[in-house]
């Protein structure tokens, strides 16, 4: 038992009375901290320091030493024990009764050093102190009573242990993984030219904007089947900067960037089969809000591009029923990230909307026995760029064909005006015996019974001549056309005849052009037998050839010969399309296509004679001439089609258009006719297609007002009329001349007005004229009411004149007999 007080205090090791739960955290166990502690405390004590060691335990003998060592990982275990104590409760069982409280004890390092057998000479050794033998005896007491305890928190320890080094483990691995990855596809997307990535082992291509926006996400080469790539050979290699890439005996791919009007950047691609079997093919991404425009229209109508779908077709003018693009073309192609597409004309172009929910603009350049069967190249070569710009709408912008009135008349301009601001009357029968001098006065005399609207143009189809392709009055149906004309030009009309590249085997001159050698021939010949084809109402009829230099002098001289005699104004011109070519056809100079012949024959009669518009185009005619919509079958789903269509044709550069008939087109309906009387088309649908048309850049009717004898139809078409005068009218001349300096197109899809509205991008059954009137017409049969999108800005309501705010959806928007249309008012307009 300590009597010493002074001693009891100083015990280093003998734990006479535990400390208190707040202190038990900064207790340090037999280390260096503890250490460094007590020298604190010794510096921080003068009076402890003077006394030395005179007041400590005596130091044990080496056998106690020994026995103190063999039990001192107990000692540290039950030390490291009480950290683990989390209640007063607990640590009072370990400590047992209490006792007097001490200061902070800590057990020297020197006590853990074997000291000097010197040092125990004599026979005073703490060893033999009672108080240190009762005092170990107590501790190991304590320590086997709590013993099963630390085992089982031990045991909880270790699992919890067990458990974290596993996590961390496979948390390392997939770090690792994905550094790895990550790095793998960093190496292989290699950063071309600034803005594009192109993995060239995968065949990924992406572009970026210049906010870092990726705007084009491709699948290059998808036919190649083949990953092994290299550089190009020395020989192969283009002195222009260009990036060369070859696969083995497949396919050789050049990389190149350039600038359009230091705005735009463009990155051409061009791909060289190196073997007559592989078609190169490049896809691109149609999902993930990325949406495409242009090209024409296909068989759906599809507004934007990927709600259609079809395998690949040859790129020319067809029958969409059939051949799935429609009657106008153009080789471009938009996306509303503002990313657009142009094709070389060269390409012998196959193109695919493809895939179920993720859809792919896919472009491939392959030959075949018809479209393309004049190669320009040895293996196909897949050969275009790709344009980048802020936004949509800027980059169609700058991509538009500008100064379209370079070369343009007065008389020219004057022509534009007409079409605009006067309706187009057709004159059509279903034979031409049908068709005579009378029918064509009566026509114009119950136009001139209308009252308000206007005369314009009256259109002649082909059976002004006895056989297609006599060029040449047919004088026993129109003794007196010349008289006749001379009348109707004095009442306004202006009069257009309908002429065509196709003579009838039956016509005087067929025997003619075959004797000049003015017909395209079949192809296995040998040159000398002209090949045959069909087109519409002719069942055997010859193609002239627009390559031959003797072809087109004499076709001039014969349209001027009947022009100057008869006075009338202008020819329309039906050019049929790419499958109304003879499938064997052989020119005297190869064609990129057939449609090519399109180009040519327009460029080339166009600087002889007056065209006021034509029936199929891969490319712009020069002003004045319109380009017509297909024509549309009397339907629903046919007005409907109206307005993608004309859309569409805006968007890939034909921005003045002559739209599809009121009612609906009655020859594109295959009927047997036994009289000079037709089924005229529901009366509801008329009005609404009416309601539509006078929205146009041309009205154009087949089937007049007055037809039904109804006086709401007429009334309604006459009401129509005098908004058009009003309203429609000046916007529709005011953006015809921003076409000519831009060529934008005047009727436009709604996210020209605001390209960052994802709302503007998909509506399809909505349009604007210009900037300055929104139309959202009824497009099915008993509706009243409708949705309508107004894009950013203040819009003034056409029916009721109040002021809608923009950027948002009117729903179950009420319309009886009207039309809605908006104006755009100045965006501080309030009333």
């Amino acid at each position: 038992m300590l009597t010493d007080k002074t001693e009891a205090d100083d015990v280093p090791i003998i734990m006479v009375e535990g400390p208190s739960k707040e202190n038990l955290q900064n207790i340090p166990f037999a280390d260096d901290e503890g250490a460094s502690k007590n020298e604190d405390v010794e510096a921080q004590n003068p009076a402890r320091r003077s006394m030395g060691r005179k007041n400590s335990i005596s130091l044990p003998n080496l056998d106690d030493l020994n026995v103190f060592n063999e039990r001192q990982p107990q000692i540290d275990e039950f030390n490291n024990s009480q950290n683990d104590l989390e209640t007063d409760d607990e640590m009072a069982e370990i400590r047992g009764p209490s006792r007097n409280v001490r200061r902070k004890s800590v057990l020297s390092p020197r006590m853990l050093t074997p000291p000097d057998p010197a040092d125990f000479s004599d026979g005073n050794s703490p060893a033999n102190s009672v108080t240190s033998v009762n005092s170990l005896a107590s501790l190991l007491k304590e320590k086997i009573q709590n013993l099963p305890q630390t085992i089982r928190r031990k045991k909880s320890n270790d699992y919890k242990i067990k458990v974290f080094v596993i996590f961390l483990f496979m948390t390392i691995v997939v770090l690792i993984c994905t550094a790895y990855f990550l790095y793998h596809q960093k190496i292989l997307a290699k950063a071309y030219f600034e803005r594009i990535k192109f993995n060239k082992n995968k065949r990924i291509m992406q572009i970026y904007n210049n906010d870092g926006i990726e705007i084009i996400n491709a699948k290059l080469g998808t036919t190649l089947n083949y990953d092994q790539v290299l550089p190009c050979l020395p020989q192969d290699e283009r002195r222009d900067g260009s990036i060369c890439l070859e696969w083995m005996d497949k396919a050789r791919l050049y990389l190149h960037v350039y600038t359009l009007q230091d705005r735009i950047k463009c990155y051409n691609l061009k791909w060289i089969s190196l073997n007559d079997y592989l078609a190169p093919t490049d896809c691109f991404e149609m999902f993930n809000g990325v949406h495409w425009y242009g090209g024409g229209q296909n068989q759906e109508s599809a507004w934007p591009l990927e709600k259609g779908g079809h395998g690949f077709r040859p790129f020319v003018t067809g029958h969409v029923e059939r051949h799935e693009w429609g009657n106008v073309l153009k080789r471009y192609f938009i996306n509303s990230k503002g990313a657009a597409i142009i094709i070389d004309e060269k390409t012998p172009l196959y193109v695919a909307i493809q895939g179920d929910t993720q859809k792919q603009l896919c472009l491939s350049a392959r030959y075949d026995e018809f479209a393309f069967v004049n190669k320009f190249t040895i293996t196909p070569e897949l050969n275009y760029s790709i344009c980048t710009g802020g936004n949509m709408s800027e980059l169609h912008t700058q991509l538009s064909e500008h100064t379209l009135w370079d070369g343009l008349k007065k008389e020219d301009a004057d022509v534009i005006d007409s079409l605009l601001t006067e309706p187009l009357w057709e004159i059509t029968s279903e034979s031409k015996e049908l068709l005579t001098e009378e029918m064509v006065f009566n026509f114009t005399n119950d136009i001139i019974a209308l009252g308000t609207i206007k005369q314009g143009h009256v259109l002649i189809n082909e059976f002004w001549q006895n056989r297609v392709g006599d060029f040449q009055l047919d004088t026993d149906r129109f003794p007196t056309l010349e008289k006749t004309i001379d009348v109707l030009r004095r009442r306004g009309f202006r009069v257009v005849f309908t002429i065509q590249p196709f003579i009838s085997t039956e016509s005087r001159n067929f025997a003619e052009a075959v004797e000049k050698r003015l017909l395209v021939l079949e192809r296995f010949s040998g040159r000398k037998v002209p090949a045959l084809t069909s087109f519409k109402t002719l069942q055997s009829a010859g193609v002239l050839d627009i390559t031959n230099n003797r072809t087109m002098p004499w076709l001039i001289e014969k349209l001027k010969s009947v022009m100057s005699k008869y006075k009338f104004n202008a020819y329309y011109l039906e050019l049929g399309n790419a499958y109304d070519m003879p499938h064997y056809y052989q020119c005297e100079k190869p064609l990129l296509n057939p449609d090519h012949f399109k180009t040519q024959f327009i460029n080339s009669i166009q600087n002889s004679i007056s065209l006021l518009g034509v029936s199929d185009a891969i490319e712009r005619p020069r002003s004045p001439s319109f380009v017509a919509l297909p024509r549309f079958e009397s339907s629903w789903d046919g007005l409907r089609r109206v307005i993608p269509t004309i859309l569409t044709y805006g968007i890939i550069g034909y921005p003045f258009l002559i739209p599809g008939a009121v009612g609906g087109d009655y020859d594109s309906v295959e009927t047997e006719l036994n009289s000079s009387f037709v089924e005229l088309p529901d009366q509801e649908l008329y009005i609404r297609w009416l309601q539509l048309a006078a929205f146009l850049p041309v009205v154009r009717y087949n089937r007049l007002p007055n037809s039904y004898g109804d006086k709401k139809v007429l009334d309604t078409a006459i009401g129509l009329a005098l908004l058009r005068q009003n309203k429609v009218k000046p916007v529709l001349k005011k953006y015809a001349r921003v076409s000519l300096n831009l060529g934008l197109p005047i009727i436009r899809p709604l996210w020209m007005l605001d390209p960052n509205d994802p709302n503007c991008h998909t509506v399809m059954d909505e349009f604007s004229i210009g900037e300055d009137i929104i139309v959202a017409p009824i497009l099915s049969s008993g509706a009243r009411e409708r949705e309508i999108y107004l894009p950013a800005g203040v819009w003034k309501d056409g029916i009721d004149g109040s002021l809608r705010k923009g950027s948002r959806w009117i729903h179950d928007y009420r319309v009886e007999d009207q039309v809605a249309y908006f104006e755009k008012m100045p965006d501080d307009t309030r009333f």
